[in-house]
C-alpha cells in the first residue's frame, strides 16, 4: 500500500494585512494534536510567522529560502515548536529574491511542488503561509497546493480584492491547466461595527457556501500572543478567539476528504 501522503493547504491572498499570517500559525496550532503531525512552511520574507513561533531573526537560517533555492534538503530545515506534533520551516529575507532566482529555471512554477515530495509522510498537514501580491513564489504555492485557505479581512473594498484574486486564479487554471480547490474564505479582523456586518453579509451573499462558518474576531488576546512567541492556545488557551480556531480547525477536517481527518 502507498504511503498516505500530507494534505497541503496554502494560506493566501493577493492583499496584506488579511490575517494570513495569523490563519496559518494558530490553525496549523489547532490542527496538531496527538493523531496529527502538522509542518508550517514559511514562505513570505517577512518571517512572521517564524518569529510568531519563537524564532528570532538572527536565527532564521536556515530557511526555506535554502531549500527551495539552494537545495538543502527538507530535513536540514525542519526545527520543532513549543506547540506538541507542530513542526516549522522558517522563512528569511533570501526569500525577497526568489523571483530572481527561479526566473531562468525551467519549470520555475513547479518547483515548490517538487520540493514538497521531500515532506516526510509522518505530517498530516503542510500549511503553507504564503507572501503578498503573486509573485512567482506565490504562483508556485497556488500550484503546489491541494486546497486553498483565503483570509478576507472586512474591510472596505475587499469585495474588489476576491474579485481580483479569483480571476487571477482562473488565468492560473487556463494558462497552467493547474489551480487547487478553494476550501473556503475566511472573513478576519472583525469588530462588532455595522459596516463590518455589512461587508460580512455581503460576502457571504456573494461566495454563499464557500465562506467559512467561522469568523474571526479582533480580540487583546489575539494582537498579544505574537508579541508574547506564542500562539493563541498557549497566550489565552479559553479566550473566544482560541474557540474561533478551534471551530475553524473542525470546519477545515469536515471540507477535507475523510482520509485527512
Amino acid at each position: 500500500m502507498p504511503e498516505k501522503l500530507p494534505i497541503t493547504l496554502a494560506v493566501i491572498n493577493t492583499k496584506g494585512g488579511v490575517g494570513k499570517t495569523t490563519t496559518a500559525v494558530n490553525l496549523a496550532a489547532a490542527l496538531a494534536a496527538p493523531n496529527r503531525r502538522v509542518l508550517l512552511i514559511d514562505l513570505d520574507s517577512q518571517a512572521s510567522a517564524s518569529g510568531w513561533l519563537g524564532v528570532p531573526r538572527s536565527r532564521l537560517n536556515p530557511s526555506s529560502a535554502n531549500w527551495l533555492l539552494s537545495h538543502a534538503p527538507l530535513r536540514k530545515v525542519i526545527r520543532a515548536t513549543s506547540t506538541p506534533n507542530l513542526d516549522l520551516v522558517t522563512a528569511s529575507l533570501d526569500l525577497a529574491s526568489a523571483d530572481v532566482t527561479l526566473c531562468d529555471v525551467r519549470g520555475r512554477e513547479v518547483v515548490l511542488r517538487g520540493r514538497l515530495e521531500e515532506v516526510p509522510a509522518r505530517y498530516d498537514f503542510v500549511m503553507l503561509d504564503c507572501p503578498p501580491g503573486l509573485s512567482l513564489l506565490g504562483i508556485n504555492a497556488l500550484i503546489a497546493a491541494d486546497a486553498l485557505m483565503v483570509p478576507v479581512a472586512c474591510r472596505p473594498l475587499c469585495l474588489d480584492g476576491l474579485v481580483t484574486f479569483f480571476g487571477n486564479l482562473e488565468h492560473l487554471r487556463t494558462r497552467l491547466r493547474a489551480a487547487p480547490r478553494v476550501l473556503g474564505i475566511l472573513l478576519t479582523l472583525l469588530d462588532r461595527t455595522a459596516e463590518m456586518r455589512e461587508i460580512a453579509e455581503r460576502i457571504r451573499a456573494q461566495y454563499r457556501d464557500r465562506v467559512f462558518h467561522t469568523e474571526l474576531r479582533s480580540s487583546p488576546q489575539l494582537a498579544r500572543a505574537p508579541l508574547e512567541a506564542k500562539t493563541i492556545f498557549e497566550a489565552a488557551p479559553r479566550s473566544p478567539s482560541a474557540d474561533s480556531f478551534r471551530r475553524l480547525a473542525g470546519e477545515v477536517l469536515q471540507r477535507l476528504p475523510a482520509a485527512a481527518r
